[in-house]
């Protein structure tokens, strides 16, 4: 476990764990489903991240993808390598759609559609949200 994933609220944002990557909820919902998929390794540069993590890497980005989709049936998703605050390793991964979109008693617009995402806009989740759309999210991954 490194700083990052304890700075995006692990384990209680935990939707699935992997060797080397983590799937966190994003506690502010810039869209509806907005995770954070988080390298394990104290790497702080993509190109450190081991082979290991890299090969993984394309399993998990399936996984992710398919329970949003099931989630949220995005229209386009968008993984954001921003690090610039939390050093590790991760991606913000937003997926984009056209209108509202509703996760148990959470809906979020895409207030960015279709253009770049607006990071500013969106649902900060308090601590029971948060479990919530976890545990929704959870649901589909684990399918």
């Amino acid at each position: 476990m490194n700083k990052t994933m304890t700075t995006f609220d692990y384990p209680n944002s935990l939707i699935k764990e992997y060797d080397h990557w983590t799937i966190q909820t994003r506690r502010k919902q810039a869209t509806a489903g907005a995770l954070v998929l988080i390298c394990k390794e104290e790497a702080t540069s993509f190109a450190n991240i081991s082979a290991e993590a890299m090969c993984e890497l394309s399993v998990v980005t399936a996984d992710l993808e398919k329970a949003l989709k099931d989630a949220v049936d995005f229209e386009k998703i968008n993984y954001l390598m921003l690090m610039m605050v939390d050093p590790h390793v991760h991606f913000h991964v937003l997926p984009r759609y056209e209108g509202v979109r509703q996760l148990g008693t959470v809906a979020a617009i895409d207030h960015g559609w279709p253009k770049t995402p607006d990071m500013a806009e969106g649902v900060t989740l308090d601590d029971k949200a948060l479990l919530e759309v976890t545990a929704l999210l959870k649901s589909f991954i684990d399918k």
